[in-house]
């Protein structure tokens, strides 16, 4: 399952946009990130499928959702206007985000071709 991050989990866990203007991933492995709300139809249909990439993905990519209705200064400090928002994080460089409900079969294709071949050739 995902785990629910708040602002300061997201700083403690993830990346203190507080303090550092620079993206710096403070996670041991890639990471998605599912911005939504209780209230948001494509949202619900996405959870699911996150949860179930969580489980398939475990050890590999963490996967965590913020509740934008609960979080309005982490949704604002990453622009987030419209939901579902998936932020990917890579283990290095820029995170990327895909906004809207995205099919299963592209959310895999994200993780592999740019989450864990990036995290693979830093193992290696």
């Amino acid at each position: 399952m995902s785990e629910q991050l708040t602002a300061q989990s997201f700083r403690e866990m993830i990346f203190d946009y507080e303090k550092n203007k620079e993206w710096n991933y403070k996670g041991r492995v890639p990471a998605v990130i599912d911005f939504w709300a209780p209230w948001c139809g494509p949202c619900r249909m996405v959870g699911p499928v996150i949860d179930e990439l969580s489980a398939e993905y475990e050890g590999k990519v963490n996967f965590y959702k913020v509740n934008t209705d609960e979080e309005q200064d982490l949704s604002g400090a990453f622009g987030i206007q419209s939901i579902p928002s998936l932020l990917f994080i890579p283990m290095n460089g820029e995170p990327r985000m895909a906004v809207g409900a995205l099919p299963r079969k592209e959310l895999k294709k994200i993780i592999e071709n740019e989450l864990l071949v990036s995290h693979a050739v830093v193992a290696g």
